[in-house]
């Protein structure tokens, strides 16, 4: 369970970079390519999958019916499950605007 909160922690913070990656892309507030590239490979190449698998370890545990909650925050598991909603709604966006 300590890797679960673990990697849980590491999502947590990839999707963060998720966000932050996705305002660059709307709007180019960051002027070094280096900082620019990190934080859209941060955000993008390893938060999204990141993000999916520690997701379906949740549901994996849930299913089990583990208590992995008692080893990772709440807030944590609800702030990773929101993170993905937004990241699955993102992607259907970009598959949208992609065929118009």
């Amino acid at each position: 369970m300590r890797r679960l909160l673990f990697f849980s922690r590491v999502a947590f913070i990839c999707n963060i970079f998720f966000v932050v990656a996705f305002s660059i892309q709307l709007r180019n507030w960051i002027h070094d390519e280096q900082i620019g590239s990190t934080v859209v490979l941060l955000g993008y190449i390893m938060g999204v999958p990141l993000n999916v698998i520690v997701n379906l370890f949740y549901l994996g545990f849930w299913i089990s019916r583990k208590k992995f909650w008692q080893t990772v925050p709440s807030w944590l598991i609800t702030a990773n499950i929101l993170f993905l909603v937004i990241q699955v709604i993102y992607f259907f966006y970009l598959n949208d605007t992609q065929h118009s």
